[in-house]
């Protein structure tokens, strides 16, 4: 476990995602879990002695399954952004380990079984502030990298999670983001209003400005290779001829290639069918 500010950690050893855990006199504001029940049940244990407060919450910052399938293992209140608790709504009730080659991390884990999803019991839309201490914790909606998506900072600390806004070094979840909002975001946290603060990605803990300018480039790149394609009228599986462009743009282990060629073969081939759904109809009409 990583100390980032006072009373604020995150925990970057466990496959998936970054959590986080923010402690305060009232008790623990959790951030995601781990995909895998074994991980929660040690990521709990090691909660166990953290702070005085009897409270615990668990906040998701997206409906992803990497920081959604484990959530039940936390046994505590979870907080999610109102359009995560619509997917949420729209799964059956039991997640079953079928895997879907999206590149994610839960499809490498071996024994999930089925899992009985926990939809949040407290939503909000804009903005929710916990004040469970002399520091105030914001959740702000921002989306982008998923309609659902969304931070949690810590002002007096100068500490933020942003989730999936940033992932350097891998290739990024496109299935359900939407590019242009997502770039606004990112220009957002190379403001002056995040001057200062220690980002925290949902992905590979503390990120720098290097690594935000680094995806600002990557989903340019994206967004007009995919214009291009819908320029010409192309079907999604035209999408297919660019994973292997753009996957050069990151230096990836051999252990993670088949992965994330998966992710970015997923991802391009989702977003451009709902992004250009009249196009690729049109072009299929007249073809």
């Amino acid at each position: 476990m990583q100390a980032i500010a006072k009373d604020i950690y995150i925990e970057t050893h466990f496959p998936g995602v970054t959590l986080g855990v923010i402690i305060t006199p009232h008790g623990l504001i959790q951030i995601d879990a781990p995909p895998s029940t074994e991980d929660g049940r040690t990521w709990r244990a090691a909660l166990l002695n953290m702070g005085n407060g009897i409270e615990r919450v668990l906040i998701n910052l997206d409906s992803h399954a990497d920081r959604t399938l484990g959530v039940r293992t936390m046994e505590c209140t979870t907080i999610a952004h109102e359009k995560t608790a619509q997917v949420y709504r729209s799964r059956p009730n039991m997640f079953k380990a079928q895997s879907d080659d999206t590149g994610a991390d839960w499809e490498l884990l071996t024994g999930l079984g089925n899992i009985r999803w926990t939809p949040p019991e407290i939503t909000f839309n804009q903005q929710m502030t916990i004040y469970w201490g002399d520091s105030p914790v914001v959740l702000e909606h921002h989306p982008g990298p998923s309609a659902g998506a969304s931070w949690v900072s810590v002002p007096d600390a100068r500490v933020v999670f942003v989730g999936d806004a940033v992932v350097p070094k891998q290739p990024p979840f496109l299935s359900n983001a939407d590019i242009p909002v997502w770039l606004e975001l990112l220009k957002l946290l190379l403001s002056s209003s995040y001057r200062g603060y220690t980002i925290i990605s949902g992905r590979n803990g503390v990120v720098n400005v290097d690594d935000l300018h680094e995806q600002i480039k990557f989903l340019k790149k994206v967004d007009a290779k995919l214009e291009k394609l819908a320029g010409k009228k192309q079907l999604p599986a035209a999408t297919e001829g660019l994973v292997s462009t753009l996957l050069g743009e990151f230096k990836i282990p051999d252990i993670h290639r088949q992965q994330y060629t998966h992710r970015m073969r997923y991802g391009l081939l989702q977003y451009y069918t709902r992004h250009f759904h009249d196009l690729t109809n049109f072009s299929e009409e007249d073809g």
